[in-house]
């Protein structure tokens, strides 16, 4: 698990700075806050006060990946002024104005990430990006920065021409070659006015993602995996010699790289276990039988000897790049093995060889954002599950509460929708980008962690090897149980349970033992999932059951669309609960023996009688 806590840095100049930096560090944004001193005006620092800021200021720098100021542009601007260096390397300048309305990004809108944190923070306040670049005004793919949300990384090209290209709307516009990595982002709305190339040639102004290096502005997707085999005892330096000039030679990038693979019996080998920890790569090994059955171009009688498999580098190239049995054509082979032996006091030898995935893998760049949505309406999404929508790139979900977030979702944020029963499979969609390196976000309606998606996204989550697990995070919403709640009164004001009438995945058996718990413990109930067109006599074997250790009289309140258009809320008694009246919409609030309704509203005191509160 992972804090948010990230190389950020805040500072504000006068008081009236206060709420906002107390937000942000609530929020666990930032590694250092400079707090303001004193109570002078912003516009008008403290004698010496301007010189301590710029003294701490020019100290966080170097190492800040933002930077967060509250306070006024100008202000800002002299401060910073003389730690300008290239916008390659500088952080991102954020302005944020006292009263958090306004967010804007004052520098390093795109190489620095400052647009995406701005609509980040302005989710988190409540207020308003103010985009002033001529992307995403426009609302266009900023093409210079928009490939790291895709989990890769840029590569060389004149860039500044092809954004003049993007920006002047010169015809034809940016034309996009792509031999590797992930082709989801084609979808995006922002996307929709460039034009796709499969062949030639690309000039200085294409926009190109691919593995290899090249003319034009490049992307480099994490696509390629190493398959090494060496000597026992070789040393690191023999296969990065090698690496080195196979890459050169060919013309692939480092960065493409998305890891590397052998077979078991190397699991202790120093070189490769060092080369991994190195670079961040995920080492793969494989055994002998599972080697032996990939077709291979190169195979070796000597090495079938010694390792019982007539290849390693080849086969385990292709095996970490997605070959199966039944797909046998997948995980081209682009560079063939290669032998690298020890020169000088060097020690060992090694194989290399390379294969390309159909798509990408990078988890150490990757996120899954659990989010529960509440449920629907915007103003009851938590400020956290709207931070973790605004810094996604991809919001998979059921489609009826992706609709009712749409007015959120910006046109470089991908939407993917799924069905309403195939839990599991948007689970495993949503792990597999993460593992790709996007920020992916899950949505759930409601608390995600209740009867949410959460518990079977972080069990195929721990199924994944340590090493290979994008970071996992739950974003809480507000649960029917709680709207229900409020909309009534205050019933849940003693101890409470909620009980799922679904037989879906627990035993009827098993509920209604439940349900006779809950009734003999006198619990407040909450039913969810109470009765559907398949499921209509389970709720009216439930209130029997409930009857048995609750009087007829108790309260029940019976709410159905909560927080969405044509929202019903009605109270009744549990002896005359009107089953005809509920459906997969409705939460279903039973009170306890003590529960009571007065005046339209139903409350269940804190304690019993003869109880007192101090």
């Amino acid at each position: 698990m992972s804090t948010k806590t990230r190389d950020w840095v805040a500072l504000g100049f006068s008081p009236a700075a206060l709420p906002i930096l107390h937000q942000l560090d609530q929020a666990r944004l930032t590694s250092a806050i400079r707090w303001p001193r004193g109570s002078a005006p912003e516009s008008e620092l403290e004698e010496g006060e301007d010189h301590a800021l710029g003294e701490w200021l020019a100290d966080a720098w170097p190492n800040a990946k933002a930077v967060l100021a509250v306070g006024a542009c100008g202000l800002v601007t002299r401060l910073i002024a003389p730690l300008l260096t290239h916008k390659d390397r500088d952080p991102a300048v954020l302005v944020i104005d006292p009263l958090g309305r306004f967010v804007i990004p004052l520098l390093g809108g795109h190489a620095g990430g400052g647009e995406m944190f701005s609509h980040e923070i302005a989710a988190l306040l409540g207020a308003q990006a103010v985009i002033t670049g001529c992307s995403g005004s426009e609302k266009r793919l900023a093409l210079d920065s928009f490939g790291t949300d895709w989990g890769w990384t840029r590569g060389e090209g004149d860039w500044q021409s092809l954004m003049q290209k993007a920006s002047q709307g010169i015809v034809p516009g940016p034309v996009v070659h792509q031999d590797g990595g992930s082709r989801l982002w084609r979808g995006l709305n922002a996307a929709s006015g460039l034009m796709a190339k499969a062949d030639g040639i690309p000039d200085a102004t294409n926009l190109v993602i691919s593995p290899r290096r090249g003319p034009g502005c490049r992307w480099h997707p994490p696509c390629l995996w190493l398959g090494i085999g060496c000597e026992r005892g070789t040393n690191l330096s023999v296969i990065e010699r090698q690496l080195k000039r196979v890459l050169d030679d060919h013309g692939l990038a480092l960065s493409a790289i998305a890891g590397l693979a052998s077979i078991d019996r190397k699991s202790d080998e120093q070189a490769l276990l060092d080369l991994s920890e190195h670079h961040g790569w995920p080492l793969r090994l494989f055994d002998a039988d599972t080697l032996r059955n990939v077709p291979v171009p190169n195979p070796s009688e000597a090495v079938a000897r010694e390792m019982g498999t007539a290849s390693v580098a080849e086969a385990a190239a292709r095996l970490a790049a997605g070959w199966r049995p039944e797909d046998p054509g997948a995980a081209e082979l682009l560079v063939p093995k290669s032998i690298e032996g020890a020169v000088n006091h060097e020690r060992g030898a090694a194989t290399l060889a390379i294969a390309q995935d159909s798509s990408q893998w990078a988890p150490a760049r990757g996120a899954l954002h659990l989010v529960g949505s509440g449920p629907g309406r915007i103003d009851l999404l938590s400020g956290d599950a709207r931070q973790a929508l605004a810094a996604a790139s991809v919001w998979l979900g059921y489609g009826l509460y992706l609709d009712l977030l749409e007015p959120l979702r910006r046109p470089d944020q991908l939407r993917c929708d799924g069905r309403l029963t195939e839990e599991k499979a948007r689970c495993q969609k949503a792990l597999e980008l993460a593992s790709q390196g996007l920020n992916v976000a899950l949505v759930s309606s409601g608390e995600s962690g209740i009867y949410g998606m959460a518990g079977l996204a972080l069990e195929l989550w721990l199924q994944q090897p340590a090493a290979e697990r994008p970071r996992f995070e739950v974003h809480p919403g507000l649960s029917a149980l709680q709207l229900a709640a409020a909309r009534v009164g205050a019933p849940l004001m003693h101890d409470f349970c909620t009980i799922s009438l679904s037989d879906r995945l627990t035993p009827w058996e098993v509920i209604e033992q439940r349900l006779r718990a809950a009734a003999s413990g006198d619990f407040v109930v909450a039913l969810y999932n109470p009765r559907s067109l398949g499921r209509e006599w389970q709720l009216s074997r439930a209130r029997e059951l409930l009857l048995e250790g609750k009087p007829p009289e108790t309260p029940v309140a019976i709410a159905r669309q909560l927080g969405r258009s044509g929202e019903q809320v009605r109270l009744h008694s549990l002896g005359t609960l009107p089953i005809n009246l509920v459906d997969m919409l409705t939460l279903v609030l039973i009170g306890n023996r003590n529960t009571y309704v007065r005046d339209g509203r139903m409350v269940t005191p804190r304690g019993y009688p003869g109880a007192a509160l101090n």
